[in-house]
Parts: structure tokens; C-alpha cells; sequence
């Protein structure tokens, strides 16, 4: 099949400033180029060139100031031969491909609360829906979100979870991760200290000020332990804004075990997760599910995380983790923390489960191979 996968407006790929969006194409680009011919189109960025074309994958990069400017630059640069037209995350984008190439089919990629009526209009997305031939997600929560608003899109939703490069990511108790751990532990004076991880954006939906209120209280019966935050406001840079400044008011106020280490390429992020001892989604909003949690699963961490939108899908009952239902209360957060860092046999059994769910289910060859069980229904 000759496949078009149109990427959202935001972040190039490959995904040299992050996005999760951008992360999920580019692994899985490999093993849908075994069975099919894929255009990937994003948008154009200064460290990469406007078109690259590697045997059956093909990139376009385009301008796109506005979701609007962005993809009439797509359409322009798109041909009429198309098999398949894969659209991430833009449900609107579908109704305007179908008028200029009616003749292709079109899927949709869902990542976020995106049929919600703030937006999309009612119209427009029975529109959409009529129109594509399925919609994958990546969490039950995002796919039943949608079939309560739209209940004649049932039969044509499939939840496919995301994953992540179990060959990239080594154990946290392997001599690799090992290593690379007091290596980065000696870099920011974090010697024999617990770790608690944080990766994530700086804004008040992923809660990291919750997170630092809850080390407050676990530095009291735990003076041993640090946080490490990695992340920035946005993707690929280390803006400031008024809650970036209050995190670092927080952390500074907490002390010199408090690391911020602003925004990491993905490939730095990867080392960083052997940093920790526990690792913390402090999510405070209805996060479709975060790519986070597979991260901490393939680096074999105990992970705990909020009951808000999709998180806890990969996590409650999976024997790898910690939900919690009082997500903003530190308290809460303090009490998983402490229990963790008490228990690290129970730790370290949570941590080996998690890795071996990113094994047998969460790797992108599994992504892959449901996608590609869709493409070709």
C-alpha cells in the first residue's frame, strides 16, 4: 500500500525536540516500511532538510505558522495515489482531505480528547466519522470518550496502546544502566542518595508543584532522598513562564537534592531514567495516557501515577505500580513514596514487571503490527 501519515502541526520528526506524537511515528516508521510505502509529512524545522527519502519512507516537511496554514501546505504537497491517508490527532484535517482526494481512504490517529465540542463542531465530526475507515487510539479512556459523544463511531474504534524501544532502554539493576546511574549520580551530586524521577513538561497539568510538595514532606523521615525533574515548559526549549519560576521558588526552597535539568533531547532522557529509584506522573488533568509510563516500565522502575484519564490502564492491576485516586494531594504521593523507598524488594519486583510488560506487550513492533492489522482491513 502506498500510505500517507500526516503528523500534527507542532514538532518535526525525526523527533529532535520530543513530542510524544512524533516519538510514536518515528518508531514505527521501520516496520511499516517492511509492508508498505509511507510519506510522512511534518512540519519544517531548521535542523533538518525540507525532504528525505530513505528506501520506502519518504519525509516532507512543510511551513505551517497555523494548523490551517500548515496543512493546506500538506494538501499542496500531496498526490492523487494515495491508498491510505493516516491523519494524526486533527479530526478536522479529514474533512478537508476527502474534498481535494476523495477517491483515498482515510484513518484516524487519536492521541487527546480531540471530538470533545471545544474542538470540533457536532457537524464536522459526524462528518469525520463517517468518512474514516477506523480510528486508533491510544488508551480505552480516549476511545469510550469518543464513543459517548459519538456513539456511531463504535464500530469503528480501536484502542492501540502505545510503546516504547525495549532495546534502547536497559534495566535499571543491568551493569549498563548501572553504570550510566553513577556516572549521572556523580554529576549532580546525588551520590548514595534514593532517587524520585519526574520526566515530563513544566506546567500546572503534569503537577510537578504537587510532586515538590510531597518531597517536602517525605524529606522529613527521608533526608536521604532527591527529585530529579527533567523537562521544560515546551518541547525543544527552556522558555520561562510564571509556573516554571514558581517550581524553581520550590525546588530552591527545598534544597540542593531538588535537580531541574531543563529541556533533554529524548536521546539524553533515555540515561535519565536510571537515575531513579522511583518514578513519579504527577498528572493533574485528563491525560489521554501518558508515553511516560512505558519509559519507566522498559527501564524497570516502579512507577506511581495519578487515576486521571488513561495513566492507570497500564498501570492498576499490572503489579508495576502505585494509582493514586487523591491525585492532588501531596500527602498521597508522599505516603507511595515512602512505602516504596521502605520496600525495595517490592520495588524492585514492581520495577521487573513493568519491564517485562514493555516486553510482551508495549514494544513498537507490537505498535506496528496492530497498525499495520488496521491498514489493511
Amino acid at each position: 500500500m502506498k500510505i500517507a501519515m500526516i503528523c500534527t502541526e507542532k514538532l518535526p520528526i525525526p523527533p529532535v525536540r520530543g513530542g510524544a506524537i512524533q516519538q510514536y511515528i518515528d518508531a514505527v516508521l521501520p516496520y511499516i516500511q517492511e509492508k508498505h510505502d509511507v510519506t510522512v509529512f511534518c512540519v519544517e524545522d531548521p535542523v533538518l532538510p525540507r525532504k528525505e527519502d530513505d528506501r520506502h519512507v519518504h519525509i516532507v516537511r512543510v511551513s505551517g505558522q497555523t494548523k490551517q496554514n500548515y496543512i493546506h501546505h500538506v494538501i499542496d504537497r500531496m498526490q492523487d495515489d494515495y491508498d491510505l491517508i493516516h491523519v494524526f490527532n486533527r479530526p478536522k484535517w479529514v474533512n478537508e482531505i476527502v474534498e481535494v482526494f476523495p477517491n483515498a481512504e482515510v484513518s484516524l490517529s487519536i492521541h487527546n480528547e480531540m471530538f470533545l465540542p471545544s474542538k470540533i463542531s457536532r457537524a464536522d465530526g459526524e462528518k469525520c466519522i463517517q468518512k474514516v475507515k477506523f480510528i486508533s487510539t491510544v488508551s480505552r479512556f480516549v476511545a469510550d470518550g469518543i464513543k459517548k459523544l459519538y456513539p456511531e463511531a463504535s464500530s469503528k474504534i480501536y484502542t492501540v496502546y502505545s510503546g516504547v524501544d525495549i532495546h534502547r532502554y536497559q534495566p535499571v539493576w543491568s551493569d549498563e544502566a548501572d553504570a550510566i546511574k553513577n556516572q549521572l549520580k556523580a554529576k549532580y551530586g546525588l551520590v548514595n542518595k534514593k532517587v524520585v524521577l519526574y520526566v515530563g513538561r513544566l506546567s500546572p497539568k503534569k503537577g510537578a508543584h504537587i510532586l515538590l510538595k510531597a518531597i517536602g514532606k517525605v524529606l522529613f523521615t527521608h533526608p536521604n532522598t532527591a527529585l530529579v525533574i527533567v523537562g521544560s515548559k515546551w518541547y525543544g526549549e527552556n522558555q520561562e513562564d510564571s509556573y516554571v519560576r514558581q517550581v524553581k521558588q520550590m525546588s530552591k526552597e527545598l534544597g540542593t537534592d531538588i535537580i531541574l535539568t531543563g529541556f533533554l533531547p529524548p536521546k539524553d532522557v533515555v540515561s535519565h531514567y536510571y537515575l531513579g529509584d522511583v518514578f513519579v506522573c504527577a498528572s493533574q488533568w485528563r491525560e489521554p495516557l501518558a508515553r511516560v509510563h512505558y519509559e519507566a516500565m522498559a527501564a524497570g522502575l516502579p512507577i506511581i501515577t495519578t487515576d486521571k484519564g488513561g495513566n492507570a490502564e497500564v498501570v492498576r492491576g499490572a503489579g508495576n505500580g502505585i494509582v493514586i485516586s487523591e491525585y492532588n494531594q501531596p500527602q498521597a504521593f508522599a505516603d507511595a513514596i515512602t512505602y516504596l523507598l521502605d520496600q525495595p524488594s517490592i520495588a524492585l519486583e514492581m520495577g521487573k514487571a513493568g519491564r517485562n510488560l514493555a516486553e510482551d506487550k508495549y514494544s513498537w513492533e507490537r505498535v506496528a503490527a496492530d497498525l499495520n492489522g488496521l491498514f489493511t482491513v
